[in-house]
């Protein structure tokens, strides 16, 4: 492969989403990697809040129903906009929560446990915040999660194998909840076959889709997935603290959700006011609360931008560029001790790559310091995620060469080789 950066620029002249890159707020002089983390602002976004500042200023309470974008109906029109995305039927999606609150609704709902089926299958790879909430859940039915939470374990610390998943889902399993897209190694579950076995063995599962939401597409109703949840701040754009999303398979609704609250209501029955619930027939049965209008402004816009895009050809650019990061990484980084911990295989790659390193942390800062912003994961992992809407193959072969450089220096021995407080 040609390693010049002439060949870089060469591939973002052929990029066919190049034009997107203007729609974000990409800061000068720095190369943003950690999109997977925190997405960048888009232009689109920034108006869309402020049009909702506006309809709160000029029209107050009004807003409400009146407008380009009335609150009361704003989570079931974000909600149908993640259609494309995860394939799945408008009215089985709601945009509402945050992950891990919508966690605990599903859970709620879908943790039922009888006889002999009480324990939840999981794996030991996950994000923390879903483990706290399935053992927060056990324990509010009585059980104990050392006894009934089932981490299927990894057989190299990085991914997870069909075949180990499928032969823990036993006759004690009540319910499977599973990444699609492991947030550390960015290893994609074979989603599709999981579930067939599920259902074969009458199990409940559900994906936590906060990796693979906008960095891949997903077919939800075509695999018979029961629920999914996932957040907007990452692949997505939406901002720090945007609105979650929630996914239902049409089989579930019209029942009352496990946590009832009065936006779980049908929208014209609600303000009736009555204390007996009409569950909404729809997804938005599965919100709680009063939706935070302003948290989901920055997704009319993000949300636009991906329809014009189009999922497909995102992943096709995300692939690209990351294909292109390891075999830089691979050509001109090999002396260095670095191992690169995500599949190969486009089909169980996402939208990161991760690399172990013993001096990760410290690489991560001097890295930062040069300008290139990367994510560390303890306890030796960096996450470089180039985005296919705002980054470009140059950024890639500019990248490897500061990482080059740092290495040849020692340029990372000057920096402490742990953690920041947000790492």
């Amino acid at each position: 492969m040609d390693t010049s950066r002439q060949y870089a620029i060469t591939l973002d002249h052929q990029d066919p989403l190049q034009r997107f890159r203007k729609e974000f707020y990409v800061t000068k002089d720095k190369i943003y990697l950690d999109g997977n983390s925190l997405g960048l602002l888009s232009k689109r976004s920034e108006q869309a809040v402020l049009s909702i500042l506006g309809a709160w200023k000029n029209d107050a309470i009004d807003g409400w129903t009146m407008g380009k974008h009335p609150w009361f109906y704003l989570s079931e029109k974000v909600g149908e906009a993640f259609a494309p995305l995860v394939g799945a039927k408008p009215d089985e999606l709601i945009a509402t929560g945050s992950t891990t609150t919508n966690l605990h609704q599903l859970l709620a709902s879908f943790y039922k446990p009888e006889g002999k089926k009480t324990k939840i299958l999981a794996d030991e790879l996950n994000f923390p915040s879903d483990i706290y909430a399935i053992k927060s859940q056990l324990q509010l039915k009585g059980f104990s999660p050392d006894e009934h939470l089932v981490k299927v374990k990894s057989r190299d610390g990085h991914t997870l194998t069909t075949e180990d998943i499928i032969a823990s889902m036993t006759d004690d399993i009540a319910l499977i909840i599973l990444p699609g897209v492991l947030y550390r190694s960015g290893q994609i579950l074979d989603m599709r076959t999981l579930t067939v076995a599920a259902c074969e063995r009458g199990i409940p599962i559900g994906f936590d889709l906060c990796h693979s939401i906008g960095s891949i597409p997903n077919y939800l109703s075509e695999w018979n997935v029961d629920f999914a949840f996932w957040c907007t701040y990452k692949h997505l754009n939406g901002g720090p603290g945007s609105v979650a999303g929630i996914y239902v398979n049409e089989k579930h609704l019209g029942s009352e959700p496990g946590l009832s609250g009065w936006f779980s209501s049908k929208k014209d029955k609600q303000f009736d006011l009555e204390h007996q619930l009409t569950p909404a027939p729809t997804a938005g049965a599965y919100q709680i609360g009063t939706p935070h209008v302003l948290s989901l402004a920055p997704l009319i816009g993000s949300l636009e931008i991906f329809q014009e895009a189009g999922i497909q050809a995102i992943r096709q650019k995300s692939l690209a560029l990351t294909d292109y990061l390891i075999a830089l990484m691979e050509m001109e980084l090999s002396e260095f001790g670095f191992k690169i911990a995500s599949p190969m295989e486009h089909l169980s790659r996402g939208g990161h790559v991760y690399v172990t390193h013993p001096n990760a942390a410290s690489i991560c800062k001097a890295l930062k310091d040069a300008g290139i912003i990367p994510d560390f994961r303890s306890p030796n992992g960096i996450r470089l995620a180039p985005v296919a809407l705002y980054n470009t193959f140059e950024e890639v072969w500019q990248t490897v060469e500061v990482l080059k450089q740092i290495m040849r220096d020692q340029k990372y021995k000057k920096y402490e080789n742990t953690r920041g407080v947000i790492a």
